[in-house]
């Protein structure tokens, strides 16, 4: 059988680590390295100002929004671990996908219908999805934070890992400010600055904004009108397929192979794969086999629009869990098959695969510990290289055994 790859590759990037492909036009003139050498906390904030001024901030903006900033000292002390990625997906989607948020999502739906029947108008997203993207993101509007986003950027710029990027969050902000987008008091939102109901950093605010019906600013703090019409504008951006499910739970046939990962829909009913809820497959479009659990777990096919989930948050159990909540949301009830139990590996056991399968010329991303589609990819083929039955591509500490020649 002949392994293709379908065209659903996208630049996995992470929102919450740093929301790298938000960074605006304008480049950050103040660099990592001006951030060493500042003494201060106010001498950088002084020293951001030609970036500032490049992006069109005034400087009666500026110095107002800097008045007064000092760093915030909570915020260095917070773990950069996501729970996406130590957590194993069905232990996540237990936790993130419950009976009282779909409950909780369904209301929402049914008191924000016409807005969401005006967002899926215009961008194609199904209500359903994006209900659950706000729930995931700030329990329905509930939980959007209330830290000084001006001041957590100012303070990861200055300190952060990736300061150059916080810099680029901070002028976004005070371009919001330039631009009357919102008041010095609305910019509030979480540790890492992600702000109002959809958690949007301030230039993601810039790119994808929308207010519902036009006229004004977008109000993602208050209003969950906007905040729905926001999302929605966000996903269609980021390339979203009007009615292509993003995953579809399904039946793989006795004595199936795992030799492909990747084939179009047609060629997975060749195949004999089927929906597990009797439904049809797609009848266009490419998908990706994925089992998050294994072999003896639920089995699914993933689209494009998986992918796109993953352009908030590049997470696999965000974007199942997303997915998952949405299905349940909308009456349709999956998992089918029961989870098994499983261990997830240890971010330095992931690290130290993704070393190994880069050696052997199987994985070409980075050395982050957590394991998304291409370390998937890449365990799968070492599986078949290797022999190993099911090559289901998930990743086990005899895999890794497996690598170091044990």
């Amino acid at each position: 059988m002949t392994r293709r790859r379908a065209p659903i590759l996208r630049a996995p990037i992470d929102r919450r680590q740093m929301l790298s492909w938000f960074v605006p036009a304008f480049a950050a003139v103040w660099t990592t390295q001006d951030c060493a050498k500042a003494d201060t906390f106010e001498a950088f904030l002084q020293g951001l100002w030609p970036s500032a001024q490049a992006a069109g901030v005034s400087r009666e903006t500026f110095d107002a929004a800097i008045a007064g900033l000092s760093p915030d000292p909570s915020v260095m002390g917070k773990p950069r671990a996501q729970a996406e990625f130590i957590v194993s997906i069905p232990a996540y989607l237990a936790g993130a996908v419950t009976n009282g948020r779909v409950s909780r999502g369904r209301a929402v739906a049914a008191e924000l219908a016409a807005p969401l029947a005006r967002a899926q108008a215009r961008h194609g997203v199904p209500s359903e999805i994006v209900v659950a993207i706000l729930g995931v993101e700030s329990n329905f509007g509930t939980a959007a934070g209330a830290a000084d986003a001006l001041r957590v950027l100012a303070t990861l710029a200055w300190q952060g890992h990736r300061a150059e990027t916080f810099v680029d969050e901070f002028v976004a902000a005070l371009t919001m400010l330039e631009k009357g987008y919102a008041t010095r008091a609305q910019l509030r939102g979480s540790w890492a600055g992600a702000m109002g109901q959809p958690q949007f950093m301030p230039s993601a605010y810039l790119k994808y904004a929308e207010s519902d019906q036009g006229g004004r600013a977008a109000d993602i703090w208050r209003s969950r009108a906007d905040s729905v019409a926001s999302i929605a504008n966000f996903l269609a951006k980021s390339g979203w397929v009007a009615g292509l499910p993003a995953v579809i739970e399904v039946r793989l046939p006795d004595g199936f192979d795992y030799a492909a990962f990747d084939l179009d829909f047609g060629r997975w009913r060749q195949l004999g794969v089927t929906r597990a809820d009797g439904g049809a497959l797609p009848t266009s479009g490419a998908a990706s086999l994925y089992l998050p659990a294994g072999a003896n777990g639920p089995a699914f096919l993933i689209s494009d629009n998986f992918e796109v989930i993953r352009q908030y948050n590049t997470s696999d159990a965000y974007a199942m869990s997303v997915a998952l909540l949405a299905d349940r949301i909308a009456g349709r009830d999956i998992p089918l098959a029961p989870w098994p139990k499983v261990a997830p590996l240890s971010t330095a056991d992931v690290k130290a695969m993704q070393q190994l399968l880069s050696a052997r010329g199987l994985y070409q991303g980075t050395f982050d510990g957590k394991l998304g589609r291409a370390s998937r990819n890449a365990v799968h083929a070492f599986q078949l290289s290797a022999g190993i039955q099911p090559a289901d591509g998930f990743a086990t500490k005899e895999v890794l055994e497996r690598l170091r020649g044990r």
